[in-house]
C-alpha cells in the first residue's frame, strides 16, 4: 500500500493537472510494486519558494540526504 507525499513550489496545478500527475505516478506504482489503483494514495503539497528551505530542503532532504535515493542537484546553506 504505497503513500507518495509529493512536494513541490507552487504551480496553481488545475485540478486536471493534478489528476494527470496522480494517474502517472499510480501507473509507476503498480508497474514497480505491483499495486493497484485502490491500494495507493497521494498527497500533493504547493510550497512557496520562499519556504521550499525552511519547510522541505532542510528538514526533510538536508536531514535525510544519506538516505535519499536521488539526491537533488542542488543545495541551500
Amino acid at each position: 500500500m504505497p503513500h507518495v507525499d509529493l512536494k513541490f513550489i507552487t504551480r496553481n496545478l488545475t485540478a486536471d493537472q493534478q489528476q494527470a500527475i496522480s494517474d502517472d505516478i499510480i501507473a509507476v506504482l503498480k508497474k514497480h510494486f505491483n499495486s493497484s489503483d485502490d491500494s495507493v494514495s497521494i498527497m500533493m503539497h504547493e510550497i512557496p519558494a520562499d519556504d521550499w528551505k525552511s519547510e522541505v530542503y532542510q528538514p526533510i532532504i538536508q536531514a535525510n540526504m544519506n538516505s535519499l535515493v536521488k539526491k537533488p542537484g542542488y543545495t541551500m546553506d
